[in-house]
């Protein structure tokens, strides 16, 4: 029996201690929070998307970047694995109008108790308030065959530092994102000498200066409308706010604004905000606007907008934005030079660079030091693919450290 530290109690941290309890060892999940799953609880809060039924290689396709590693996970525990898992717990779940995957209780907090039951009927130990703050260099290596020696951790509690000696570790310590529920990044500073790509916010909002006339209008939804960036159109839901926009179907195309940004010092979007009518459609229902009509009242007759978008309308008409009111209807143009902060990001982008693993999910310069989720460098839309790529991974790690510690 090896003694396992697991530094982080996420899904990717808490499906890597269920492993390796399974197989009989000696498993203790450490978190720096007063308790476990606090981003796992936050994504409950919209219904905990946990997959995606769509095949396959469509999910994979998904990820950014396309990490051989990351992929392979993911190939050997599917979206049918993890809905198997799951009910497995006594949750069961059912598929979404969009294809997505959720628990029909539509809540985080049922499958976060029955997981931890099971995980206390395995043995796994589970320390919350403890941080990391220190790794030693593993002990010259004693008996057995796995290359690597025991290490001691040490950790800062509310009380004291404590230290923990453990056979093998494994990191699931989260990006960056949502910092006030543990995930900030703060364990780079463990790993001085392995490259890690800088993170950034993904799943994030878009800064665009609105003018005042539109501040009572902030916190108002933008239903079935469709955002296009760089040739790709995303339908959806967005949101107006005081810093810009923010929603599923922003969301799904930061990756790229973000690149464009960086790129370019900006990202220009087009909103349709009727994409179920074709540009022609729209242009014959507003030419029957009656004589003296207002814009905003031929908007609401003719095409039944609702209030936040007859208001972007009038928006881009008074900055002077070209075309005539059926082209702004249908192809709206925006401008943002900034995404919102790591703050309020859903996920992160960047993480250690995948040249830093071996296939096992080991750091390289670290032998018996393993890592996963999404303290790794990749990123992938809302839609369950974050889940699934952190459970995936835990997996794959949990694995390949049962490889070592047998070799």
């Amino acid at each position: 029996m090896s003694r396992i530290a697991i530094i982080g109690a996420g899904p990717a941290g808490l499906i890597a201690a269920e492993i390796l309890g399974r197989a009989g060892h000696a498993v203790t999940v450490f978190d720096s929070m007063p308790s476990v799953g606090r981003k796992f609880l936050m994504a409950g809060r919209g219904g905990l998307n946990l997959t995606h039924s769509e095949p396959l290689d469509a999910v994979l396709a998904r990820y950014r970047p396309a990490a051989p590693l990351l992929l392979e996970a993911v190939r050997a525990f599917p979206p049918a694995a993890l809905i198997a898992w799951c009910e497995g717990l006594g949750i069961e779940t059912f598929v979404g109008s969009s294809g997505r995957v959720f628990p029909k209780s539509l809540k985080a907090s049922p499958l976060l108790r029955a997981w931890l039951a099971r995980l206390g009927a395995l043995g796994v130990t589970i320390r919350t308030r403890h941080r990391l703050v220190a790794l030693s260099s593993p002990s010259p290596v004693h008996g057995g065959g796995s290359g690597w020696g025991p290490r001691a951790l040490t950790f800062a509690t509310p009380d004291k530092q404590v230290t923990h000696e453990a056979d093998a570790v494994l990191l699931a310590c989260g990006g960056a994102s949502w910092p006030r529920l543990g995930s900030d990044g703060g364990w780079t500073a463990l790993l001085p000498d392995v490259a890690i790509t800088p993170f950034a916010p993904s799943n994030a909002g878009i800064v665009i200066p609105w003018s005042p006339k539109l501040a009572p209008l902030f916190g108002t939804p933008l239903k079935r409308i469709a955002i296009t960036h760089a040739g790709t159109t995303v339908r959806g839901e967005a949101m107006l706010t005081a810093g810009g926009l923010e929603g599923g179907a922003v969301y799904a195309l930061s990756a790229p604004i973000r690149e464009a940004i960086a790129r370019d010092g900006a990202a220009h979007l087009t909103l349709d905000l009727r994409p179920d009518m074709a540009p022609d459609q729209v242009r014959a229902k507003l030419a029957q606007r009656g004589r003296g009509e207002t814009v905003s009242t031929a908007l609401r007759k003719a095409l039944t907008l609702a209030p936040v978008a007859i208001a972007l309308v009038q928006e881009a008409r008074h900055a002077g934005a070209g075309g005539d009111l059926a082209t702004l209807v249908k192809a709206l143009p925006l401008t943002t030079r900034g995404m919102a902060g790591l703050g309020r990001a859903i996920s992160s982008a960047g993480g250690i660079a995948w040249p830093e693993l071996d296939e096992r999910f080991m750091l390289r310069r670290h032998p018996g030091l393993f890592a996963a989720g999404e303290m790794l460098d990749w990123e992938a839309p809302t839609g369950g693919y974050l889940l699934q790529a952190c459970f995936a991974t835990g997996i794959a790690a949990a694995k390949g450290m049962l490889d070592g510690l047998r070799a």
